[in-house]
């Protein structure tokens, strides 16, 4: 067991929390896999298309040369210890995109050189700025045919409303990319191919490459100057700009978050991967540079904070469950304080004691046990019964509730039923431990045919779900075709009156309950409020019409489904002196929300699907042709690197096996990408 030591404010200065942040397939684990060779954590580069990849170590990844679910990973270059998180770039595994931003710090976002600003890229981008991420970016696979940076740069701009900041230059593109400019130093740096590129070496530049890359440090200089005015009057002057003074002008902006730094490369050919490891210490921040997380003392729901230091009271937050083996392992961050093996930690959202068996530092899927953690730190703890996803822990007597992980609603079902009665209790088992570990699935059993219904984010979602039933528990259910999940919604206002008046167990419940509905904008979250006197009334019938109103919400008149962006208003209550009780009114409650809903002209939403499409001009017309077909709206249209790209909205009950039509109408030449867009009211 590796023994832990209590950080200085020093050692915190160079702790690096960053994420790995991109669309799928722009080289994110493949640039994972160069760092920790590089920074000597593996002593072999894995690669995704070998299925060897050391972050893609479920065997679903490995097949599929796809990142499925967060690996954490940590790491030692020169001063820094880097602690890294590899996201996924599929839009079916967003969750696990948006739970790591929420404990990040910094993040590296990855750009392909030839596609620029994907889909994906634009959701993770926008997601890490909801959260105030700072970031650089990796412009990769400058090797590939096609691969333009300025376009890429450019992409940033238009896309993201970002300011990217090239801090390097490529050596040419495609077939011609020969090695990367430093702006900052102004030197050519050569990999050396026959090491791995592990050896590289900085050469003073020739007359011709420093004039064809001053335009670029013109750039550099005046972004600098910006935050550093001696920066341009040593220019101007024609003296020489020291190094560090530049970069401690671009760490600054960066922090500041007025600007990406720019780096360039290509991860596969081992080129330009050390200078990335180079920039994460440079210009991301350290726990210490990044503003304290606010939360609320649960006792009286005032705002409080710890600051980042071990002898704080702890403050932490589990943002990923996994099953290891059949034990629950709860990832967390560490904000303040400390958490040691063996100790009982305050599980503040479930208002439950937790004994932290074993705490472990963390490798892809291998484990480090450690003595403790300490503020800044992300570690693993095994032996936590009740923690979930976005819990927070503290200690008893200073507790605190930080801000919860956002959650996701599923779009996709499937039906499932196990082979025999013995596989069904483990079968039942099996999910509950799913759906720990995952937020984005849902669960509940078909009253009438007694099949589970399990949902998710997508097709590839659910797949990988039945691919481990199977690999990890050897159970084979039975399982229908993927089927849409919908939502329901009033189209007009509608008011509706129940009444329940029943004896149950000799005891006579009464309850009188009048409330009105009424659409609410698509964007608008559904509400209850109440129009009478809440004075008049006590809090245990109040809750009870509440409740009632809550659960009627989960099941609408149409198919049952779950009722959205709605407003329910209670507009009178009734009460009878002798039999009047909390179990009347909320039975009422649901039968008046019933009457109502009926009233008001229930409609059925259905997901919608923003699709982009990039393909040879030659094919747009079967494009545009087959989009048509699946009641899809076009958007937009635009060129890409020599490619139309179409953009638009479509239903997505219409899209199961789109893939396989448009690689069948564009000789394969199409590349398709969608993500989840809105529910909407079906036509």
């Amino acid at each position: 067991m590796s023994k832990t030591h209590a950080p200085s404010a020093k050692v915190l200065g160079t702790l690096r929390n960053i994420g790995i942040i991109a669309h799928i397939d722009a080289g994110k684990t493949t640039l994972t896999e160069r760092i920790l060779y590089y920074a000597g954590r593996i002593h072999r580069i894995g690669e995704v298309h070998e299925g060897t990849a050391t972050m893609d170590y479920m065997p679903e990844e490995q097949e599929r040369g796809i990142t499925i679910t967060s690996a954490v990973t940590s790491c030692q270059w020169n001063p820094c210890m880097i602690n890294i998180i590899d996201t996924p770039g599929h839009v079916d595994f967003t969750i696990e995109v948006e739970r790591s931003l929420r404990v990040l710090d910094g993040a590296v976002g990855v750009f392909c050189g030839v596609s620029g600003v994907e889909p994906q890229s634009e959701t993770v981008w926008r997601q890490s700025e909801a959260y105030a991420v700072p970031k650089l970016v990796f412009v990769n696979k400058m090797d590939r045919l096609g691969a333009d940076f300025e376009s890429v740069l450019d992409s940033m701009v238009t896309k993201l409303g970002a300011n990217p900041v090239a801090i390097q230059y490529p050596d040419g593109a495609g077939q011609e990319f020969e090695g990367v400019f430093d702006l900052i130093e102004m030197k050519r740096l050569e990999f050396d191919q026959d090491t791995n590129g592990a050896e590289f070496t900085s050469r003073d530049l020739t007359e011709e490459e420093a004039d064809r890359i001053a335009p670029w440090r013109e750039k550099l200089i005046e972004v600098a100057s910006d935050e550093d005015e001696d920066i341009l009057d040593l220019y101007l002057s024609g003296e020489a700009v020291p190094a560090e003074q530049i970069r401690a002008a671009v760490r600054k902006a960066t922090l500041a978050r007025t600007i990406v730094p720019v780096l360039v490369g290509s991860a596969l050919k081992n080129v330009g991967v050390q200078p990335v490891l180079d920039a994460v210490c440079h210009y991301l921040p350290s726990p210490l540079d990044v503003p304290v997380p606010v939360g609320v003392d649960p006792r009286n729901n005032t705002k409080k904070s710890f600051a980042v230091a071990h002898n704080e009271p702890l403050s932490a937050l589990v943002f990923k469950v996994a099953m290891d083996s059949g034990r629950k392992l709860a990832m967390m961050r560490i904000y303040s304080g400390r958490i040691g093996a063996g100790d009982s930690v305050y599980n503040v959202t479930q208002d439950k004691t937790e004994r932290v068996a074993r705490l472990f530092r963390l490798h892809a899927g291998h484990k480090e046990k450690i003595d403790a953690a300490y503020a800044g730190d992300m570690v693993a703890a095994a032996g936590m019964k009740f923690a979930r996803t976005g819990d927070t822990l503290a200690e008893k007597d200073a507790p605190i509730i930080l801000e919860q992980i956002a959650n996701y609603k599923p779009v996709i079902s499937l039906a499932i039923e196990p082979r025999n009665s013995e596989e069904g209790d483990k079968l039942d088992e099996v999910l509950e431990k799913y759906i720990m570990e995952d937020p984005t699935l849902d669960l509940k059993r078909d009253e009438d045919t007694d099949q589970i219904i399990l949902s998710g984010m997508g097709e590839l979602h659910l797949e990988v779900i039945l691919e481990r039933l199977k690999r990890e528990y050897k159970l084979e259910p039975r399982a229908g075709k993927p089927q849409v999940v919908y939502q329901e919604t009033v189209g007009s206002k509608g008011v509706g009156k129940g009444v329940f008046d029943r004896e149950l167990g000799e005891v006579v419940h009464y309850g009188a309950v009048e409330l009105s509905v009424e659409p609410v904008d698509r964007d608008v979250e559904r509400s209850i409020s109440f129009e009478v006197d809440m004075e008049a009334w006590p809090d245990a019938w109040l809750e009870a019409v509440e409740d009632g109103i809550s659960d009627g919400l989960q099941s609408g008149v149409i198919r049952g489904y779950p009722v959205q962006n709605v407003r329910v208003r209670v507009r009178n209550l009734e009460k009878r002196d002798s039999d009047s009780s909390p179990v009347g009114y909320r039975m009422a409650s649901a039968m008046a929300l019933k009457d109502a809903l009926v009233q008001a002209d229930s409609k059925l939403m259905e997901p919608i699907m923003y699709v982009e499409i990039g393909v040879p001009e030659e094919f747009i017309g079967e494009v545009v042709g087959l989009l048509g077909s699946k009641g899809a709206k076009i958007e937009n249209m635009i060129d890409r690197s020599g490619q139309k790209v179409v953009q638009g909205l479509a239903p997505l009950a219409k899209l199961f096996g789109f893939s396989t039509e448009l690689r069948s109408a564009t000789q394969g030449r199409a590349g398709f990408v969608m993500k989840f867009s809105c529910f909407d009211v079906m036509e």
